[in-house]
C-alpha cells in the first residue's frame, strides 16, 4: 500500500515537472517572438491560490504597442494568447482600469508591464 502511494506520488511529480516545462517552453517561444518586435515590458500578478496573470507588451520606437500577450490560469495548461485590442495604442493612453475594468489581476499585471526597465 505504501509503495503504491509513493509510486503514484512520484508519477504525479514527474508529470508536473514535464507539463510545467512544456508550459515554460511555450511561453518562452511566444516571449522570444515578442522581443523581436521591440522593447518589452512584463508584469505578473496573482498568488498561490489565485489564477496568475502574466502580461507582456512590446513597444516600437514611437512608444506604440506593436504586440502583446497574456497568460492566465491556475494550472500548467494555461497558454499565452495575443491581446489584439492593445495593438497600435500609444503607451501614454494605456490605462489598466479602462482596458480591464472588472479584472484587478489583469490591471495589476498590465500596470507592472507598463513600467519598462531601462538599461
Amino acid at each position: 500500500m505504501v509503495t503504491t502511494l509513493i509510486t503514484v506520488a512520484a508519477i504525479a511529480w514527474i508529470c508536473q515537472l514535464a507539463l510545467g516545462g512544456w508550459q515554460i517552453h511555450r511561453f518562452n517561444r511566444a516571449f522570444d517572438a515578442l522581443c523581436q518586435r521591440g522593447r518589452v515590458g512584463v508584469g505578473r500578478s496573482g498568488g498561490r491560490f489565485k489564477p496568475r496573470v502574466v502580461i507582456a507588451i512590446a513597444l516600437d520606437d514611437d512608444d506604440r504597442v506593436c504586440d502583446a500577450l497574456m497568460m492566465r490560469g491556475l494550472t500548467v495548461f494555461a497558454r499565452p494568447v495575443k491581446i489584439a485590442a492593445l495593438n497600435g495604442l500609444p503607451l501614454r493612453e494605456l490605462e489598466p482600469g479602462v482596458i480591464f475594468p472588472h479584472d484587478p489581476l489583469c490591471q495589476n499585471a498590465l500596470s507592472l508591464a507598463l513600467k519598462l526597465k531601462h538599461g
